[in-house]
């Protein structure tokens, strides 16, 4: 945010008179004396006091701007909504417009990527852990329940087959909805094989369930 000029009687006048104007408290300010002001001789010769004066910068501050010039490089209308959540260590972007396809990418790729880059930007801005999560068209829960849906379907084919299914590579965010949705499955296990970017979870049946004929949870 822009330094504004306020004038008062005295510096504490400006002051006051600045939070009223920015709608703020003085732990959320900041300011520099430019002219304390002066009383005069018997208010002969009174010169008022001035100060600059401006918010301090929030973490929705740090993502919107960041955001803002991004969609402005790719000329694109995003509305950006932020909501933080009350203990500040978390904060949700939800982005609005008519290109929303652009910015999801195959397999969410580009919205991972723009939310990566968005953490890396804000964290070298605040002093303390802030997680910034990204979504735009509810796509983090669609994607969710596509993978939950897959993970049963590979789960049934694993327990027909008796054998072990590697899937194509995600991200750690997908691989975690995998293994949570077959983590109480009584027939088979999960687990993660290889290194970024090619990471992949790997489905398998049981030790004790191999003798066991066909099963369906």
């Amino acid at each position: 945010m822009e330094f504004i000029e306020v004038s008062a009687k005295t510096v504490d006048d400006a002051i006051t008179e600045s939070l009223v104007k920015l709608g703020t408290t003085s732990d959320k300010i900041e300011y520099e004396i430019i002219e304390k002001g002066s009383s005069g001789f018997l208010g002969i010769g009174s010169r008022p006091a001035l100060i600059k004066v401006r918010k301090k910068s929030e973490v929705e501050d740090y993502v919107y701007d960041f955001l803002h010039n991004v969609f402005l490089a790719m000329n694109m209308e995003v509305e950006i909504l932020i909501n933080k959540s009350e203990d500040g260590k978390n904060v949700d972007v939800e982005l609005k417009g008519e290109e929303m396809g652009v910015l999801i990418g195959k397999r969410g790729q580009t919205l991972d990527s723009l939310q990566y880059l968005t953490n890396l930007a804000v964290g070298k801005q605040v002093n303390e852990y802030v997680k910034v999560k990204i979504d735009t068209e509810d796509y983090r829960k669609r994607r969710r329940d596509t993978l939950e849906n897959l993970a049963k379907n590979i789960a049934y084919k694993v327990k027909r087959t008796k054998r072990s299914v590697s899937l194509e590579p995600m991200n750690p965010f997908e691989r975690r909805v995998i293994h949570s949705a077959l983590q109480n499955d009584r027939y088979v296990n999960t687990h993660s094989e290889g290194e970024e970017p090619y990471r992949h979870v790997v489905v398998t049946l049981k030790r004790n369930n191999n003798n066991n004929s066909n099963h369906n949870n």
